[in-house]
């Protein structure tokens, strides 16, 4: 039987809105729940998903302050941490710092991500990667010619593809409104890591 079928109609739509953000990667706060439905205060949200967590429709995971996820299937589930941006277009800045965590479906990537990070910029759009999205980073210092690679040029991070022969490592964009990073001999530069999927958040 569909739970919607059975429950009241106002948490029937709490229980859409939580499987629409947790199946895209976000895990709204009571506070969040509460503004989204136009609740006076969190408890209203809270006895909402406290009911659908009795009932077996979400899961709380204890000790999270995000601690919804959706029930069953868990194992294809993989906690990354958003761990700030990387440009498409202009190396910024590395904004290294915990923003926030979710919960993805590991199918979305190969190889398996360590962390994402937050795109700024239109540099790589002919590859369908577009500012704001998040993109998977599998850590590790080797990466193949050809590969899109989050890379570290004089302490900035941005994301490329990968283009090395013997004489030098240039950093293509996929827009050609942008020029090529080239890489001089000497310079500080470091691969961080090899691109392996996005999520588009909405």
């Amino acid at each position: 039987m569909d739970p919607f079928d059975t429950l009241p109609p106002q948490r029937a739509a709490v229980l859409a809105f939580l499987r629409r953000e947790l199946a895209a990667g976000r895990a709204p706060s009571l506070a969040e729940i509460a503004q989204a439905f136009g609740f006076a205060s969190r408890n209203a949200a809270q006895k909402h998903v406290q009911a659908l967590v009795a009932d077996g429709l979400v899961e709380l995971v204890p000790g999270q302050k995000r601690g919804l996820r959706l029930p069953g299937g868990t194992a294809d589930l993989l906690p990354l941490p958003v761990l700030g941006r990387v440009a498409a277009g202009q190396p910024i800045g590395a904004d290294i710092g915990l923003d926030q965590q979710l919960w993805l479906d590991r199918r979305l990537f190969s190889p398996t991500p360590d962390y994402l990070l937050k795109v700024q910029g239109d540099s790589m759009i002919d590859d369908g990667i577009l500012d704001g999205d998040l993109v998977g980073v599998h850590r590790t210092a080797d990466a193949r010619d050809g590969q899109t690679v989050v890379a570290r040029v004089d302490g900035e991070l941005t994301i490329k593809r990968l283009q090395r022969d013997r004489r030098r490592i240039r950093l293509l964009p996929r827009n050609p409104a942008h020029a090529p990073i080239v890489v001089e001999a000497g310079q500080d530069f470091a691969i961080e890591g090899v691109y392996c999927g996005l999520v588009r958040q909405g």
